[in-house]
């Protein structure tokens, strides 16, 4: 009779895997595919040189000290770079938790219960209408045998969630220490242009007390004097503009190392005290492999996958060991005596026969999942390209229009000069002195901005070709560019 029992629990067993095995999943599978480095034309040629990998801390190129402190101070103190860390923490966490999953559950309970037991129910007299005491003292154990892989499945899927959250926390300390550097070079530029806009001042002043003396000597008219006088309100309001823009630029770099005031203490930057950083302005092969942003949405992309994997396996059977041991009694002066113990061991098997349409929704969930993050790899990928060819763009660019504006500075200096020699002797009127020196200040504020321009798309160039980061060991995988094979 106990090998028939036995070959009847065997019988079941096998049915339940088979009906398993007959599960419909149907063609759910992912659609979307991961776009490659040839399809980007990020092939390598033999003919190019390789393009050195940006130096983790980049901006001790400029050899500005107080950049370097301002950038250590953000990384430390920056709100949004905390968050970034937190959710790097909580899923780790995560991570932990489903590993649990794995390993051998073990709980204890005590109950102990004053009841009232019915005289028209199954208990006969005299317990059935009596009050007893009933108590339970018991450890429970179970343990999932994982014949599926779904519990492997979703520990992937927490690790790959894990590894997006630490490049993306990477991805935005690279994104700070760029945004730091702007901000300087923006509060460089703009204190560049107070000072050409205090030149202006002086000069005016200058051509001012020249045509008041020119005047009273009846060789100029009122209409000069008139429009000598105006030019000063205009150079101080743009002083005052500029003034205006400094402070919120101050502003903006307190709230990025979040710490008010932190450039109180600091002396201005100047930018032709700034040192250009040595990068070749070319578009990388393995571009890919640099950028934590990209590396975190690959990461993304192996955890959908497992996700498909984990939902693919809820198709089959959940097989546990159980197990109980413990003391159950009625009055609680018996529950600890030896007739009280009680125990038991054995399988349990669950198989999902109909669950009306559930689990295959599920699945198709998860491959939308999928879809969505690969698509969202591959538009991270197309503008990390994108950002890198623009910065390329504009670094060529702007030598070259580097080089024009010098010529165009000393043709309107020299200008500027001339007219100025012939006012002086009489020989030309102010309406020429003033044109060529609206001339010289627009070349001055041209030369200013382009070379805050030259240095901001350095360190847009530095940003774009990664940062310097590096994937930490035991991660690299998730930066190659194969496409998740469909669970």
């Amino acid at each position: 009779m106990s090998f028939v029992r036995r070959g009847t629990a065997v019988a079941t067993a096998a049915l339940a895997l088979l009906l398993a095995g007959c599960a419909d999943m149907g063609n759910l599978g992912a659609n979307a595919s991961l776009r490659d480095a040839a399809s980007l034309g990020l092939a390598a040629d033999p003919a190019v040189a390789p393009v050195s990998q940006v130096d983790s801390q980049w901006w001790l190129a400029f050899g500005d000290s107080q950049l370097d402190g301002l950038i250590d101070q953000a990384v430390q103190g920056n709100p949004n770079l905390q968050v970034a860390q937190a959710r790097l923490a909580r899923a780790r966490a995560s991570t932990q938790v489903v590993e649990a999953a794995e390993k051998p559950q073990l709980n204890g309970s005590l109950d102990l219960t004053r009841q009232k037991f019915s005289e028209n129910y199954i208990y006969p007299s005299p317990l059935g209408g009596s009050i007893q005491e009933t108590g339970t003292l018991q450890l429970n154990a179970s343990w999932e045998l994982d014949f599926f892989g779904k519990n492997r499945s979703a520990l992937d899927a927490a690790i790959g969630n894990v590894n997006a959250a630490a490049a993306d926390a990477d991805a935005a300390r690279v994104m700070l220490a760029s945004n730091v550097a702007r901000g300087y070079l923006q509060w460089a530029r703009l204190d560049d242009q107070l000072t050409v806009a205090r030149r202006t001042l002086a000069q005016r002043d200058e051509t001012l007390r020249l045509v008041r003396d020119r005047v009273s000597a009846g060789l100029d008219t009122r209409l000069e004097l008139r429009q000598s006088e105006g030019g000063l309100p205009e150079a101080r309001q743009q002083i005052e503009a500029l003034d205006e823009q400094v402070a919120i630029a101050r502003h903006a770099l307190d709230a990025l190392v979040g710490q008010p005031n932190a450039t109180a203490a600091l002396r201005p930057p100047v930018l032709a005290e700034l040192k250009p950083i040595a990068l070749q302005p070319v578009l990388p092969a393995d571009l890919l492999g640099r950028r934590a942003d990209i590396a975190a949405a690959r990461w993304r992309v192996e955890a959908a996958s497992q996700d498909v994997k984990n939902a693919r396996t809820q198709f089959y059977p959940n097989i546990n060991l159980v197990a109980f041991a413990g003391f159950q009694a009625i009055g609680f002066d018996t529950l600890l005596k030896s007739g009280s113990q009680q125990w038991g061991v054995g399988p349990a098997i669950r198989l999902p026969i109909f669950e009306g349409g559930k689990l295959r929704a599920n699945l198709r969930g998860k491959s939308a999942d999928l879809d969505a993050a690969i698509q969202s790899y591959n538009a991270s990928v197309l503008d990390g390209v994108r950002d890198v060819a623009d910065q390329v763009t504009s670094a060529q660019s702007i030598g070259r229009q580097q080089a024009q504006q010098r010529e165009a500075q000393g043709a309107a200096e020299s200008a500027y000069d001339i007219a100025v020699q012939r006012y002086r002797a009489g020989l030309g009127n102010y309406l020429n002195v003033l044109t060529a020196e609206t001339s010289v200040l627009a070349q001055r504020r041209q030369a200013v901005d382009l070379a805050a321009r030259a240095l901001e798309t350095q360190v847009g160039l530095a940003r774009a070709l990664g940062g310097g980061w590096q994937p930490v060991a035991g991660a690299t995988s998730t930066a190659a560019l194969d496409a998740p094979k469909p669970q």
